[in-house]
């Protein structure tokens, strides 16, 4: 999975809070940033590439949506930095070893 650059990340943010897709304009808009539309459509332009988003061109302006939940990505984030360690165990337990108390409950009553 690609990793993400800063701006990528607030537009990909944005998506996954909407309840609909949005177009460039109203993401561009909805940035806390002094940005071009253009620059807004270029970073689009790459999630797409990078399988992120979804362009949907049956009208005008087109108007994009994330292809996975903030919650899946997130999961497949996790799987990737998992698969490229020896030992897996040990990073799980160092992982579990610093979650918060109450986080630790959820995961004993997800496992459970």
């Amino acid at each position: 999975m690609a990793s993400l650059g800063e701006l990528e990340r607030s537009v990909m943010t944005l998506l996954w809070d909407s309840e609909h897709p949005l177009s460039a304009n109203e993401v561009c808009e909805q940035l806390d940033e002094d940005l071009a539309v253009t620059t807004v459509l270029t970073v689009l332009a790459r999630l797409e590439k990078k399988g992120m988003v979804l362009r949907e061109r049956s009208s005008r302006p087109h108007r994009y949506a994330a292809v996975a939940s903030r919650e899946e990505h997130t999961v497949e984030m996790l799987n990737e930095v998992l698969g490229t360690v020896p030992d897996r165990e040990a990073v799980l337990a160092r992982f579990i070893g610093s979650v918060s108390e109450s986080e630790a409950a959820a995961l004993r009553r997800i496992l459970g």
